[in-house]
């Protein structure tokens, strides 16, 4: 049965025997009456009952708690007097320990101190001890030091300085059900005793000291076990037990008092190199009470003997006098324990424990002088002690270092740390991960295994990897392979249970001790099955691309980047351009990995290069293959740099500097991707005060768009084998050097001067190529630099000199002022309008008007084809400006009228003249003089910027005349509009046939079909009478035109719409 508080039982019955037996034994004199003499008569049924209660109990700590229970129900009986016989009724109803109590007869201190001395329980004793209330506490250890004092025994030394060593030792922890017991049974007569009406305390408690009067308990505790040594210290003989008694005193004074100093805690190596030494000592030490433990125990004892807590702390005069004893004990015992500690015996516990004690106080006594303002005498006192300790430990030659200790004893100390979860065994987890000596035997591999859950640390799989690799460089052999795949599957499993945080700790660990390749080159168990495992994992995560799996995706990621880094990061890199839609998904798995914004320095330290970059250019730059993979790549670089929801994997500077600069030269194949790459960073706020773009270069990364611009005006004269962006990148790049325009500010620069000569510099730089270059920096520029244009522009434009400067260009002689005006309307909107205010026509002289729409339309001409979309959208704004101010003369003839319409066609007369302008334009472009101007390749482009300005003609007609109504509703408008859509398309049809190249007709059938749905739409809008004989007029008038288009596909094409809107037609009523 196990031990209750105070439960009666066949154990207790045995130990009730025993006493009998005792009792009988002591007669004439009854056992509260024993005195140390008699024990050795009287005790031995007392410890032979225990003995036989521990055959019986099934394991030794259930042996221990019976101890306990012994000890304290001895103790109970010595402290609480028997009731009086009128309270034995109602005694065994409410006293718990009244029927054990009286199993027991009365005994006195001697039987209980006697009792644990033969059953070797000071632990046990103590723990009891110390739950009395603080002064019957007191009381009882003053009890224990007269009976020590007197008839002193080396027997009675060891148990004192037991008991003073386990009360350092003691630690507050829960209280078993017998201490617990114990204390309330205790506590409970106590206060009755106490608050009984003038009665005084009982005999037994007559020593104690006044609770409200007397020194604190604690403090008096202390005081106690030294006064203790003061009255037995005579009575010590064994040297050991000298050593025992001086280390005691040394640790006492150390702990309790002002000269323990506040600091960090021993360094965990030092720490397990005492534990295993004291465990050392312990094994080959017959004399030691450890002797024949397991290591278990010896290892929980010896790290309970280095982690003494403070039960109080002594005043300053009790510090003094325990100082002073401490002095005379060494000047009395310090020559002959010298000579022992010398001697061939070596160290045991003891000393070895006095020579650690006192050597970290002879430190803490230094500091204690030096810091603390002492009084004459007690520096005395202070100096006298420091030196004795010198001189004591100067004499004594053992080391007391751990270097020689056994590794085997080492780690095994280490492993029962872990197993067992004692103080201090997450430090000492470190230890085990990183030392290589123990590593990979089977006791380390057993104990990984069975403790994975304490090696779930960021810092400690790190460690593991290491040690890892580290075994794996050494032993190549199918046994040690056997093993590092065991312990790999612990490491990762352990890295598994971490946080996504912790996760990317280890990772960032890993990148640093081994780059990108991670365990890859180290490891070849790792690689033998990491491709098809990178596979199988993407193949999964593809197919189940959404929120919900973003979660279980990083999981299963994470495993992978922890082994291979670079690996996985370039098949995420790989399928997120090849795998249509899925590229944000992988993006957010990538950017769930902050630690793979790593920076490899490889050959060259001072320029770190970002390890997601090199895996992009690597896996994907140069082979991207269609529009859509330049598309996804594109967005997957744009999510890596501003992800919506975690930091970004790489800087805009990083991207600019891999993407940007090395291919921003014309004749680059992936120019245009980089230059859709440059937009995409440029519109990224900086995140600090100083912008990204101060460390991409950014005056020569101006010159460099310049000089693309620069190219831009030689276009179609570029040789035909030579790369160059295309046309409609020019839009591109305009708007790139605008943006760049504005981030790169004054305030970029380190100082105004260096501002200065850099924008001298680019102004330097720009000055050789085209003048219309310059202009576009402008907003750069400020006040620096004064707009330079050809000196003909002044003669058509009223230019404040303030602003504007001529410069000699022999391109442009006499009489090209328009074409230089019209270049500068290309630049920029602003630009454009302000050429419109400046521009000087007197439109009351007819022939200035003349001349000055002829020259606008030849002007027009020549700038046409090298317009990109946004420039000649500028240009037709002027056009639309110039037609509305009347400064543009664009006469409408009747060329394509079969009669005269009888038509307000005033709201729409801007839009028959726009037509009318560009078939006169192309008519002058196509004319013999200019038709081997321009290149075949050339002819596409214009006739596409020709299609687009009709479209969005046919769009401002449509917006003025408004949406066509239903055939029921009048609407007076329709005939107009339906006039105007076959004008500008007999206008495309002419032009159609002009063209000299082939291939340009595919926008022309697209912009001739959207002019024929319209006329379609507001003609069966026409309510009038006449309207079916109208229809079939103009149908047949639009066939005859169309007949004469010399391409058959256009022709063939038009002829079948044409042939619809007739089928229709006829299909409607008279």
């Amino acid at each position: 049965m196990e031990p209750g508080p105070w439960g009666v039982c066949e154990e207790t019955a045995v130990l009730h025997g025993g006493f009998l037996l005792a009792a009988r034994l002591a007669q004439p004199r009854p056992l509260r009456e024993l005195r140390k003499a008699d024990w050795p008569r009287v005790g031995p049924p007392v410890t032979d009952a225990l003995g036989e209660i521990g055959a019986r109990c099934p394991s030794p700590l259930q042996y221990s708690l019976w101890k306990k229970e012994a000890v304290a129900i001895v103790w109970a009986k010595v402290l609480l007097p028997d009731p009086p016989a009128a309270s034995l009724d109602q005694g065994w109803k409410e006293d718990g320990f009244f029927s054990v109590g009286r199993m027991i007869p009365d005994v006195n201190h001697t039987v209980l101190f006697e009792l644990v001395k033969a059953l070797g329980v000071s632990r046990l004793f103590v723990q009891v001890l110390l739950a009395l209330p603080r002064d019957v506490c007191c009381s009882e250890l003053e009890c224990l030091v007269e009976y020590i004092a007197s008839e002193t025994s080396p027997s009675d030394v060891r148990f004192f300085l037991d008991v003073w060593w386990e009360v350092m030792k003691h630690k507050e922890e829960q209280e078993d059900a017998t201490v617990s017991a114990f204390s309330a049974l205790v506590h409970q007569h106590w206060c009755e005793s106490s608050l009984d009406d003038g009665l005084q305390p009982p005999k037994r408690f007559k020593g104690d000291p006044d609770p409200l009067n007397g020194p604190p308990a604690a403090t008096s505790l202390l005081m106690v076990l030294t006064e203790g040594l003061k009255q037995t210290y005579r009575s010590i003989a064994q040297p050991r037990m000298k050593c025992y008694a001086l280390a005691n005193l040394v640790e006492l004074l150390a702990v309790s008092t002002e000269l323990e100093p506040e600091g960090s805690p021993l360094p965990v190596a030092e720490h397990l190199g005492k534990v295993s030494s004291v465990v050392s000592l312990w094994t080959s030490d017959a004399e030691s009470p450890y002797h024949h433990s397991g290591l278990d125990e010896k290892v929980k004892e010896a790290e309970r003997s280095m982690n003494l807590l403070s039960v109080a702390r002594l005043s300053h005069e009790e510090l003094f006098v325990g100082l002073d004893f401490l002095c005379s004990l060494l000047h009395a015992w310090g020559e002959e324990l010298q000579g022992t500690l010398n001697s061939s015996e070596g160290l045991c516990y003891e000393s070895y424990r006095l020579l650690h004690t006192l050597t970290t106080f002879g430190k803490n006594l230094i500091c204690f002088s030096e810091t603390r303002d002492l009084g004459e005498d007690e520096t005395r006192v202070v100096l006298e002690l420091t030196q004795s300790t010198k001189d004591f430990l100067r004499e004594v030659s053992v080391s007391l270092k751990s270097e020689d200790l056994d590794t085997s004893l080492v780690s095994s100390v280490a492993m029962t740390i872990i197993e067992q979860k004692l103080d201090r065994h997450m430090e000492v987890c470190s230890i085990f991960a990183s030392e290589k000596a123990w590593a990979f035997s089977k006791d380390w591999v057993d104990c990984l295994l069975k403790n994975k859950a304490l090696f779930q640390k960021p810092e400690l799989v790190l460690k593991l990897l290491e040690t890892l690799v580290s075994f794996a460089m050494s032993h190549q052999d199918e046994e040690a392979r056997e093993v590092q795949m065991q312990v790999t599957r612990a490491i990762v499993e352990c890295y598994t249970e971490l946080s996504l945080t912790d996760k990317n700790k280890v990772i960032s660990g890993v990148l640093v001790s081994w780059g990108g390749p991670g365990l890859s080159l180290s490891l070849q168990v790792v690689m033998e099955a990491f491709q098809e495992d990178l596979n199988v994992t993407f193949n999964q995560i593809t197919k189940s691309v959404s929120d919900q799996g973003l979660t279980r995706a990083v999981a299963s990621v994470a495993r992978l980047v922890l082994l291979y880094p670079e690996a996985t990061v370039k098949q995420v890199c790989n399928l997120a351009v090849v795998n249509l839609g899925a590229h944000q998904f992988l993006a957010q798995i990538l950017c769930s990995f902050p630690a793979l914004s790593f920076l490899e320095t490889h050959d060259d330290p001072g320029r770190p290069h970002s390890l997601v970059v090199r895996c992009l250019e690597e896996t994907v730059w140069g082979k991207l293959s269609t529009v859509r993979e330049e598309e996804q790549f594109l967005e997957f670089l744009a999510f890596l740099m501003q992800p919506s929801s975690a930091a970004p994997l790489v800087s805009p500077a990083e991207v600019t500097k891999a993407f940007v600069l090395p291919y921003l030269k014309s004749d680059s194949a992936q120019i245009e991707l980089s230059l859709q790459i440059l937009s995409k960073v440029l519109g990224i706020q900086s995140c600090s005060e100083e912008h990204w773009i101060k460390s991409c270069h950014p005056f020569p990364l101006l010159l460099s768009l310049c000089k693309l611009l620069d190219g831009y005006t030689k276009y179609w004269h570029q040789p035909r084998d030579q790369l160059f962006p295309s046309l409609e990148t020019k839009d591109l790049v305009l708007n790139i050097l605008c943006q760049l325009c504005e981030v790169v500010r004054p305030e970029a620069a380190p100082s105004p001067e260096l501002w200065v000569q850099s924008l001298s510099w680019l102004h330097r730089k720009v000055a050789s190529l085209d003048w219309t270059v310059g202009l576009r920096l402008k907003k750069l520029y400020g006040d620096h630099f004064k707009n330079e244009v050809p000196a003909t522009l002044f003669e058509i434009c009223t230019l404040p000199e303030e602003e504007w400067t001529s410069q000699p260009l022999p391109a442009y002689g006499p009489g090209s002022g328009l074409l230089a005006w019209m270049e500068c309307c290309c630049v920029s909107t602003a630009l454009r309008d302000t050429m419109l205010t400046l521009l000087m026509v007197n439109v009351d002289n007819p022939e200035e008007v003349n001349l000055f729409s002829k020259g606008f339309l030849v002007a027009l001409i020549q700038v046409l084809p090298w317009c990109s979309r946004s420039e000649w959208k500028r240009l037709v704004h002027v056009v639309e400006n110039l037609l509305q101010r009347q400064v543009l003369h664009v006469p409408y003839t009747l060329e394509y009228v079969q009669y005269m319409p009888l038509l307000n066609l005033r709201p729409f007369a801007c839009y028959l003249q726009f037509s009318v302008l560009f078939l006169r334009g192309f008519q002058l472009l196509c004319s013999p003089s200019c038709s081997t101007w321009l290149p075949a390749e050339a002819w596409l482009h214009v006739v596409q910027l020709y299609c687009g300005s009709l479209t969005d003609l046919l769009g401002s007609v449509k917006s003025t005349a408004g949406a066509p109504l239903s055939p029921d509703e009048d609407r007076t408008s329709s005939q107009e509009v339906s006039f105007i859509c076959i004008q500008m398309f007999c206008h495309l049809l002419h032009v159609a046939t002009m063209l000299p190249a082939q291939g340009c007709s595919e926008p022309l059938v697209v912009v001739a079909l959207e002019i024929l749905s319209q006329y379609e739409a507001f003609s069966s809008a026409d309510t009038s009478p006449s309207n079916t004989l109208r229809r079939a007029n103009e149908r047949h008038f639009l066939e005859s035109i169309t007949d004469n288009v010399g391409d058959k596909a256009l022709r063939s094409t038009l002829l079948q719409k044409l042939g619809k809107l007739g089928a229709r037609s006829a299909g409607e009523p008279a």
